[in-house]
């Protein structure tokens, strides 16, 4: 086997060179125009900047972030009269929720100290302080009212039969996420209301079945008051500072980035199945053929 020699290593030397101008080129390419790269096409397929009509219109039917709908849906399946809006008007609401939570935690400390008099430094000295609190307190009821009328008509019109059952169970798990959202939220202002809702909730928690000490089969699976459900939800054996800290961290963390993931999936999955189940669709006059002798 020969040795490498001077020329040899120079070769190399030229070789790896010339590679990583390429490769540097490429990138500043990729830069210049992000259109043309992999990434983009395989997220967004068809180029929606396209001069002719039709293949400008399939890039945007054709991508779940300009067209939410598949390309070809039964039109009497979108009518207000059947579906309410409801899907809609909740994630609206979850969107409302969002930024008004995060303009609220530029005013609130997680202590026991400070959680209400944070309350009422909001609500009366920072401007417009009461209006963004209540804003974020209503879109929060009328979330849990608007997901649960949506659960309603999707079983009123069967919409949760084949092929939509897996998200069906992602709806479900979706409804229950908006009310621990809201359960969680209800501790925050650390007021009487607050602090007896936490109280009753994490009791009925104590009488979980394998996971609460006064529970069916607990106290034979060695669950007693120091680490039981109750006990992982407060942080201790009463509704402290604590349980505050923990009700925070899920309430502005933990469960909207969950909830956030279960939507895309919903979203994904409304497209994938057809769109919205809908009644038998009706052939309008001007659509009908004449009948063949």
């Amino acid at each position: 086997m020969p040795e490498p020699g001077p020329n040899n290593t120079h070769e190399d030397d030229d070789a790896l060179r010339r590679k990583v101008r390429q490769e540097i080129d490429k990138r500043r390419a990729d830069l210049k125009s992000p259109h043309k790269t992999q990434l983009w096409k395989s997220i967004f397929r068809v180029k929606h900047e396209r001069k002719d009509p039709r293949t400008r219109a399939l890039g945007v039917l054709g991508n779940v972030f300009l067209h939410l709908h598949p390309g070809k849906i039964n039109r009497d399946a979108v009518r207000y009269s059947y579906t309410w809006g409801m899907g809609g008007i909740s994630f609206y609401l979850f969107i409302v929720l969002t930024l008004t939570g995060a303009l609220l935690m530029f005013y609130y400390h997680p202590t026991k100290v400070q959680a209400y008099r944070d309350i009422l430094y909001l609500e009366n000295d920072v401007p417009f302080g009461r209006l963004l609190r209540n804003a974020h307190r209503w879109a929060g009821h009328l979330m849990v009212i608007t997901v649960w009328l949506h659960m309603f008509r999707v079983v009123l019109t069967g919409a949760y039969r084949k092929p939509r059952e897996f998200n069906w169970c992602v709806g479900v798990i979706l409804l229950v996420f908006t009310l621990l959202l809201s359960f969680t939220g209800y501790l925050l202002p650390d007021d009487q209301l607050g602090f007896w809702a936490v109280t009753v909730g994490t009791n009925m928690a104590r009488a979980t079945p394998l996971l609460g000490h006064e529970g069916p089969f607990g106290p034979q699976l060695g669950m007693t008051q120091a680490n039981d459900v109750r006990f992982a939800l407060l942080g201790g054996t009463i509704v402290d500072a604590s349980a505050l800290l923990r009700a925070y961290i899920w309430h502005c963390v933990g469960i909207p980035l969950i909830t956030t993931v279960f939507l895309g999936v919903h979203f994904w999955r409304t497209r994938k199945d057809g769109g919205i189940s809908g009644p038998a669709p009706v052939i309008l006059e001007s659509e009908m053929k004449p009948e063949r002798d």
